[in-house]
């Protein structure tokens, strides 16, 4: 058994052993779709189904491919610069030792620390602005430019200076100038109101067990979005056929910065990498409370794999790097 069968199989099987709660799929192969379904429950409790076009999950940290995006379309619009100070935009930020760039924040090389203690699963209604709060007083880690280190505090200061810059709330600049161009009509910056919105869950020795109760809403930027696997395939497409901007900016997005000479598998927004069988990609694999999520976009096969869970960090990584390598059997 092969390709696409074989995929299916082993998506099915991680609801049937209980590795996870539910999963929704969508897979592009040169813009036609070629699966598409949900496997498993958005919600346990009254058994409904998780549904590709209609389940909203969490996408974690594919948030930040959205945030790329926008942070592009704001470069070619003459709103940022991404070589400028990010203190050119938020004056009032504390100063540091050093001074960094929105492309050092956007491609994780600003030396901004990443979550301690319970800051990961923070459930406080805070703006983008009152979310700095939490981490604004720290030093910097690093000489900026001079390490990696990735984090989603570097995409809360980010959206602030693109807000500032912009005059435009983030979420609002998001939605008009990427959702709406892409038709991403399932892709919400908030939970509150939202239809067919997944139970999330965190995975516990012999069962799930709901999540704790989060707001993502100040680090949108970063790991705040919801969507479906649907949706999240439509951005992966976008990708492929250049669609929003110009190849040059895609070029910045897409291209791995450096640290001393060596990559850090890591553009502005986007991981650019190569998945465990060595074929390049570019795209995000995110973890949150209560979602995981992956989104692989293939330039030279011109695939497109979206994949997301209702369930933090389940260890799954092994399985969906098998399903998506059956995927490319498919045409062998």
């Amino acid at each position: 058994m092969e390709g696409l069968e074989r995929a299916d199989v082993l998506f099915h099987n991680l609801v049937a052993e209980k590795k996870v709660p539910g999963l929704a799929v969508t897979i592009l192969d040169r813009g036609k779709l070629v699966l598409e379904k949900g496997y498993g429950f958005s919600n346990f409790e009254n058994r409904k189904r998780i549904d590709p076009k209609q389940t909203i999950f969490r996408i974690a940290s594919i948030s930040k491919c959205i945030t790329g995006l926008a942070l592009g379309k704001m470069m070619e619009e003459g709103i940022v610069d991404l070589d400028r100070s990010f203190y050119t935009y938020v004056p009032y930020y504390p100063k540091k030792r050093y001074d960094f760039t929105l492309r050092q924040l956007a491609g994780h090389i600003a030396g901004v620390r990443g979550y301690r203690g319970k800051e990961f699963a923070l459930n406080q209604d805070y703006s983008i602005q009152e979310g700095v709060e939490i981490f604004k007083n720290d030093p910097l880690l690093f000489e900026p430019g001079s390490n990696y280190l990735y984090n989603s505090f570097d995409f809360v200061l980010l959206s602030l200076a693109m807000q500032e810059a912009s005059g435009v709330p983030f979420h609002k600049y998001v939605e008009e100038n990427v959702l709406k161009p892409l038709g991403m009509e399932n892709t919400f910056p908030r939970e509150d109101g939202v239809e067919n919105l997944a139970e999330f869950y965190t995975k516990r020795t012999l069962c799930f067990k709901r999540s704790v109760e989060v707001n993502n809403t100040y680090k949108l930027a970063g790991g705040g979005f919801l969507s479906t696997s649907e949706d999240v395939a439509k951005l992966g497409q976008s990708i492929l056929e250049r669609k929003l901007l110009k190849k040059e900016t895609y070029d910045q997005l897409l291209t791995s910065q450096t640290v001393d000479g060596k990559p850090t598998y890591y553009g502005l927004g986007f991981q650019v990498s190569q998945d465990n069988k060595g074929r390049a990609f570019v795209g995000h694999v995110g973890n949150s409370v209560g979602a995981y999520t992956n989104l692989f976009v293939y330039p030279e096969a011109e695939k497109v794999v979206a994949v997301l869970i209702n369930c933090t960090d389940p260890k799954v990584q092994s399985v969906l790097d098998g399903a998506i390598d059956s995927v490319f059997k498919h045409n062998a």
